[in-house]
């Protein structure tokens, strides 16, 4: 048992230990459209880098940096991404996009090597290395579906100019793979509460992969303060859009069935609303839910290792609304007025749970519109038949002012592009300009067949309030059969293009993926083939074994013969013997 004085220098270390690292965790929710609800969870950590060379982790987890380290990784973007962004009815994206990726698995990293032989072994050491530990199939990025871009992507942390002449990027994706529990599971175990406290005990993988939109994102980069002293800073980010009234169903009614008539949502603003049609609210801010509606659960209280000056909750409605919130729990409204942020008094319970009420019908003028993204998107294929095919790229600037970008494509080595077909048409305000004014700059890698895909990017300039299509021609390879995967007919995962803004702000966005079909054989061939030749070298085997093995031999001297003639002369022999007695 401890003495009272060794529990106070306990109690004390305790508190230095958790005041010297640094770690914040906050949940920011924003009702969209379409009574959809968007939940962005940010988890950050950092540790320095002398600790970080000797190995000596403390919130920062030890199952990643030893990786990093091995690996020679500098910097890592990680993202599990399943569902689409409606950028039309939700507007702009979270973080900007820079916490999103494609469809499926993607990752970059910057590796510390000289040649790009040492940067290709490295990451073949990373890509097997984080797939066992988020149990993810990052060990199939091989050097097929691995590109070096070139204008794309650009380190996010702070990087010295002798670390900057060693590094070198790669990026690879996995379209096909499908995000589920094994890789939510693993993510929770980063954190220092493990989910168990706090923000993170929201995170349930029934209601994230039910969500229309989720992505989870992790970032490792050096971050420098303006003291010159450089820290190791890893961010875990979980965005999901969540459609309230289904996560609102009891779990004990898993078939939706419509509300009755005196419970739905009437938008009385419209002129053919009347007490026989009714036109549903068309945001989510005039419906009623709670904190443990949405989620499934309440927050367990805060995690005794955040920082106290990060709210842990905070949701963007306007100031006239009301939010009710449990006991225990403190707001503050921000000074912008479409903002407020939850703080969890330290004798309160632990839990936390917010309270939206239905907004009055005069309130919902005060809706505020969701913003305006920079640039709109959308990617499809074109053409028919199987021997070649089309990309069509529709890229929109609805705002007052050039947008230039960068787009890039990392296209699969049976898709081979002819180069010559790229072609770009303008529509809107500025359609006089020629085609030559809106394509900068091409940087093209061609394919190798099974050794690498293809790379393309494009510097890109939009003028305001303008359309441009961008097109291209490829022709489709046709593989070995050993080389179509089981659902061969289902088709191939094409990867979202990359898109990144440079002016007049920088953000991300990627498109939708493609599925691509390719010439694809009549697997029962194969089998049909070895059947008749199975059968055929039975019958001729059969055949020659039976010349080679029996002998031919006159029906008389069979073996059975010979055995009656035998018992025939013994049966006379003894009639002769009896007869002489």
């Amino acid at each position: 048992m401890l003495q009272p004085w060794a529990s106070l220098f306990v109690l004390l270390l305790s508190s230095i230990f958790v005041s010297a690292t640094e770690y914040h965790e906050q949940l920011n929710l924003r009702p969209l459209p379409l009574s959809a609800l968007l939940a962005s969870f940010n988890f950050r950590s950092s540790t320095s880098l002398d600790d970080f060379d000797a190995q000596n982790f403390r919130l920062f987890p030890r199952s990643l940096a030893q990786i990093l380290q091995h690996a020679g990784t500098r910097e890592l973007h990680l993202r599990f991404t399943l569902g689409r962004w409606d950028a039309e009815k939700w507007g702009a994206r979270p973080w900007d996009g820079t916490k999103e990726g494609g469809t499926g698995v993607e990752l970059w990293a910057w590796l510390d090597a000289e040649t790009d032989e040492e940067a290709n072994e490295k990451w073949l050491t990373l890509t097997n290395a984080l797939s066992g530990l988020f149990c993810a199939s990052l060990n199939f990025i091989d050097e097929t579906r691995t590109i070096r871009p070139i204008v794309s992507f650009q380190p996010e942390g702070d990087h010295s100019e002798k670390a900057l002449a060693n590094m070198r990027l790669l990026h690879g994706v996995l379209p096909h793979e499908v995000v589920c529990t094994e890789n939510l599971t693993p993510f929770l175990k980063l954190l220092p509460c493990k989910g168990k406290a706090g923000i993170g005990s929201l995170l349930d993988g029934h209601k994230l992969f039910d969500a229309s939109f989720q992505s989870m994102a992790i970032d490792v980069r050096p971050v420098c303060g303006a003291d010159g002293e450089c820290v190791l800073e890893m961010e875990e980010t979980v965005d999901m859009v969540l459609d309230v009234n289904r996560s609102k169903r009891p779990q004990n009614n898993p078939i939706p069935r419509p509300p009755p008539a005196h419970e739905l949502k009437c938008d009385t603003s419209k002129p053919y609303n009347s007490d026989k049609t009714c036109f549903p609210v068309d945001h989510l801010e005039g419906h009623e839910w709670t904190l443990s509606q949405v989620f499934g659960r309440p927050m367990k209280g805060t995690c005794p290792l955040t920082s106290p000056d990060a709210a842990p909750v905070c949701i963007q409605v306007p100031d006239s609304r009301s939010v009710r919130y449990s006991e225990g729990t403190r707001e503050v409204k921000n000074a912008d007025g479409f903002s407020r942020c939850f703080y969890l008094e330290p004798e309160s319970e632990w839990t936390l749970d917010l309270f939206k009420p239905e907004s009055a019908e005069n309130d919902l003028e005060q809706i505020t519109p969701p913003e305006t993204p920079l640039l709109f998107a959308e990617r499809s294929l074109t053409g028919h038949g199987q021997e070649h095919g089309g990309v069509q790229a529709i890229l929109t600037n609805p705002g007052d002012e050039e947008v230039e970008f960068v787009y890039m494509e990392s296209l699969p080595w049976f898709m081979r592009i002819y180069l010559y077909t790229l072609s770009t048409r303008i529509s809107g305000s500025a359609s006089t300009n020629s085609s030559s004014d809106i394509i900068k700059e091409i940087y093209y890698r061609p394919a190798v067949d099974r050794v690498r895909g293809t790379q393309l990017e494009l510097l890109l300039r939009i003028p305001p309030r303008c359309t441009v299509f961008l097109t291209y021609d490829f022709e489709k390879s046709i593989l070995r059969y050993t080389e179509y995967p089981p659902d061969a007919n289902r088709g191939f995962d094409v990867a979202a293009a990359v898109i990144t803004t440079l002016h007049p702000k920088v953000m991300n966005l990627r498109t939708t993926s493609l599925l691509l079909y390719l010439p694809t054989p009549d697997f029962s061939m194969p089998y049909n083939v070895i059947i008749f030749t199975s059968t055929a070298i039975a019958l001729a085997f059969g055949g020659l074994y039976n010349i080679l093995v029996r002998r031919f031999v006159g029906a008389d001297e069979g073996p059975g013969n010979k055995l009656k003639a035998r018992i025939a002369q013994l049966r006379e022999l003894l009639k002769s013997k009896l007869a002489k007695k």
